[in-house]
């Protein structure tokens, strides 16, 4: 005869552990965002640890800040990224808030036979005019003048940029703008400009791959890519005259004249900084989220991932060549968080309130 008491303990146990494994699922849920290519090496690697420690995912798409703006601003992703602030109006106008996760450098990465990484010095009205056309040929003596001693070859140049909406781009032409009053005039500074010369490739790694293929060419990508893929840079002339490599001194040194305390919004540029070590083109990348949440939790999930990146993914950031923000800008960014950001009831989400006795 069967037990039936025996039964239905049995049965009782199979649903608890049932409702308990899908209790666990529910948890796991999904963040998604859009946007700039500069940061997402970070944004994978951050990723990728979380969801093992923290059973939640980030879907991220890197095509770059204008698409990410777009994005957000449409509301189709939880978070936009962009390497290009947004300036205080602009936030209002959209209902968005911006904050900065890492610094970074953006280099010009070359593919010159015979030239090894930070062997070609390049000064900046060089530059400037390379990627305007009018250097053609890299033994060109302008080019000889800052290089004595460095063979060049009698090779065509061939400029590769972004041809897609990039932050990366708005940084590079922000420097170029700031160094060349032709530059300025002619093309300006924005996420897309019309180039005088050159072939596009999309993303960081369409300039990459674009420049690693072509004999004689020259690019800008941002420091994580030319590390990842071996690519051989040039050094720049800083603003204090000084020729220096893209390293994580150089760019932290750029990093550390930035004021963000007084930084509106947290609109800040930090190209051309002073400072005898300082990169010379060196930005930040942003985080756009709205300031009034549809889906509080989801919105919390954001919010927590950021928060772990900041408190947990610095060592992960430094070795793929990026520079993490300063733990005072941290608190300033999550002091943000609390103040401006609320659920449809009008409600904070951050800090997040523990349940009593937890």
């Amino acid at each position: 005869m069967i037990d039936r008491t025996a039964t239905r303990l049995l049965v009782a146990t199979f649903l608890m552990m049932l409702m308990g494994n899908l209790a666990r699922a529910s948890d796991a849920t999904t963040i998604s965002g859009a946007g700039a290519t500069f940061p997402y090496p970070v944004y994978s690697k951050w990723a990728d640890t979380y969801a093992k420690e923290k059973h939640i995912k980030l879907n991220y798409q890197a095509i770059g800040s204008g698409g990410g703006i777009k994005q957000i601003t449409e509301g189709t992703v939880d978070f936009g990224a962009s390497d290009a602030p947004l300036k205080p109006e602009e936030l209002d106008k959209a209902g968005l808030i911006q904050f900065p996760v890492v610094m970074g450098g953006v280099v010009p990465v070359i593919n010159i036979a015979g030239i090894k990484a930070g062997e070609l010095k390049l000064a900046p009205d060089v530059l400037a005019d390379i990627f305007m056309g009018k250097v053609k040929k890299w033994n060109d003596p302008r080019l000889g003048h800052d290089n004595p001693g460095l063979k060049l070859p009698d090779a065509a140049v061939t400029v590769v940029h972004r041809s897609d909406g990039s932050g990366t781009t708005w940084i590079f032409t922000n420097y170029l703008s700031k160094v060349s009053l032709e530059w300025l005039k002619a093309v300006g500074n924005d996420k897309s400009v019309a180039w005088p010369t050159g072939v596009g490739g999309k993303g960081n790694q369409g300039v990459a791959s674009y420049v690693q293929r072509i004999n004689g060419a020259i690019g800008y990508v941002e420091s994580a890519y030319a590390i990842q893929n071996h690519m051989a840079h040039a050094k720049l002339k800083n603003h204090d005259g000084n020729f220096v490599d893209p390293t994580d001194d150089s760019v932290q040194a750029a990093a550390k004249g930035a004021d963000w305390t007084h930084a509106h919004g947290f609109y800040m540029v930090l190209t051309d900084q002073p400072g005898a070590a300082s990169w010379p083109i060196t930005g930040a990348s942003f985080v756009l989220v709205h300031r009034q949440q549809k889906d509080a939790e989801t919105g919390r999930a954001v919010l927590r991932f950021f928060d772990w990146g900041y408190r947990n993914g610095g060592a992960a950031a430094k070795e793929l060549g990026y520079i993490p923000m300063p733990t005072g800008v941290v608190d300033q960014v999550e002091k943000t968080w609390e103040k401006e950001v609320r659920d449809s009831g009008g409600q904070k989400l951050w800090p997040e309130r523990k349940p009593a006795g937890k």
